[in-house]
């Protein structure tokens, strides 16, 4: 598990960590039942404290995508795909309103916003 932390951003460390793992999971590069290093162990490797690695898997836990045994560790929960496809669905929404909110600012037309999304997204209208 690769997790970059960021002292420049605005966003706290522990949501950081939340994000960064629920991505892993989400692209399948963390797989149902995989095990996630101890609070304890990814403090020391992140060099933060355990409070906020502990904040992180509580909330990942909370919100089903990590499973806490006693005495053995946290786990990647199995994922419902529905559930996946729509969370990654609802943060594509929130980036591309945040697109369109930018594009309006500058006076961007619809069809100018269509053409820069096919062109970022690879799509050709030929196609």
């Amino acid at each position: 598990m690769n997790i970059i932390l960021s002292n420049s951003s605005d966003e706290p460390i522990y949501q950081q960590i939340i994000a960064q793992i629920k991505e892993q999971i989400m692209s399948g590069e963390l797989a149902a039942g995989d095990a996630l290093p101890s609070m304890r162990t990814l403090a020391a490797q992140l060099r933060i404290s355990v409070i906020t690695t502990k904040r992180a898997y509580e909330e990942l836990e909370r919100d089903g995508f990590i499973e806490n045994f006693a005495g053995k560790g946290c786990f990647v929960k199995h994922q419902n795909t529905d559930f996946l496809r729509e969370e990654t669905l609802r943060k594509t929404e929130e980036l591309l309103a945040k697109a369109c909110d930018a594009g309006r600012m500058c006076g961007l037309t619809l069809e100018e916003m269509k053409e820069i999304l096919e062109l970022v997204y690879g799509g050709d209208k030929n196609e």
